[in-house]
């Protein structure tokens, strides 16, 4: 799979702004981002359900199209609605004929953990279920690689963690995975690699330890009491300073030499010394302002 130069564009928005990726057979890939980064419109090119304005997209070596008519890719997206009067096993037995080497039916609902509800009709699922039965159609050609569009959006908790087991049990056979989420803690479960875009831009490529490290380390966090923020960028090993009420956040490089500097401020009251989060390098990635590098 990938993207050589890609740009779409609607009107005067540059949704997919010069994207250039790679990915190889096996991984399972998150596309992370904020809604409207540009993840669907990546995924509906990579898909042929758009055509990129400028530069490639490719699926082993073909046209996506091409992939597509071969079963080679399965895809579930956010949009669609439960076919009325038909048992989950029917829907699933009818998408199956129409790929050329599909997996048994009783194998792709297994797989989806819906093996139970082969019986049931479609359109008296909770939402839980149905997300799995769309799963289910998804995989059910047997293909190399399966696309996973905001999968577990609107779902509970506890449907959430049911999906990715299975899912899982999915990318354990050797297949590619590759899914777009909003969710930080699912893309740092569940994928080997995590892809940042925002603004239709990659900001950031690699696995979630690298994401957190290139944070800046560690957060020195601190009440302010009252006191000024001024200088505080200016500290020994400070990347970045956040305020969120009345407590100051330093993204550090060196917090020894940070909370030393703060000692001698005589601004060590509340102190607390963390590594950076998946969420605070998530938002250094994409706050416009950090000094972040874009790749790591």
């Amino acid at each position: 799979m990938s993207f050589t130069g890609a740009v779409k564009t609607f009107g005067s928005v540059r949704a997919v702004d010069g994207i250039d990726l790679e990915m190889a057979g096996g991984e399972t890939v998150a596309l992370l981002g904020r809604n409207g980064a540009g993840k669907s419109t990546a995924i509906s090119l990579l898909l042929g359900l758009n055509e990129p304005d400028e530069g490639v997209v490719r699926l082993f070596g073909a046209a996506p199209e091409e992939a597509a008519r071969a079963g080679r890719v399965g895809a579930m997206l956010q949009d669609g609605r439960p076919v009325p009067r038909v048992t989950v096993g029917e829907l699933v037995g009818f998408v199956a004929r129409t790929y050329p080497a599909p997996m048994p039916v009783a194998e792709a609902l297994e797989l989806a953990g819906i093996a139970e509800l082969a019986g049931r009709r479609v359109d008296r699922l909770s939402g839980g279920q149905t997300q799995r039965v769309r799963f289910a159609v998804a995989l059910i050609g047997n293909p190399a690689l399966i696309v996973l569009d905001e999968p577990t959006a609107a779902l509970d908790v506890e449907a959430r963690y049911a999906f990715w087991d299975s899912m899982r049990a999915y990318a354990r056979r050797g297949h590619t995975v590759l899914f777009s989420t909003h969710y930080l803690e699912e893309a740092d479960a569940n994928a080997d690699r995590i892809v940042v875009i925002d603004r239709g831009r990659i900001v950031a490529d690699g696995s979630g330890e690298q994401l957190r490290r290139s944070a800046g380390g560690n957060l020195v966090v601190f009440d302010l009491a009252g006191r000024s923020t001024e200088g505080l960028t200016l500290l020994p090993g400070v990347v970045s300073v956040e305020v969120r009420g009345d407590r100051a956040r330093l993204r550090t490089e060196d917090s020894d030499a940070t909370v030393i500097a703060l000692a001698g401020m005589g601004a060590v009251r509340g102190l607390e010394v963390a590594p950076a989060s998946l969420d605070d390098a998530f938002l250094a990635l994409t706050s416009g302002s950090s000094n972040v590098l874009e790749r790591v």
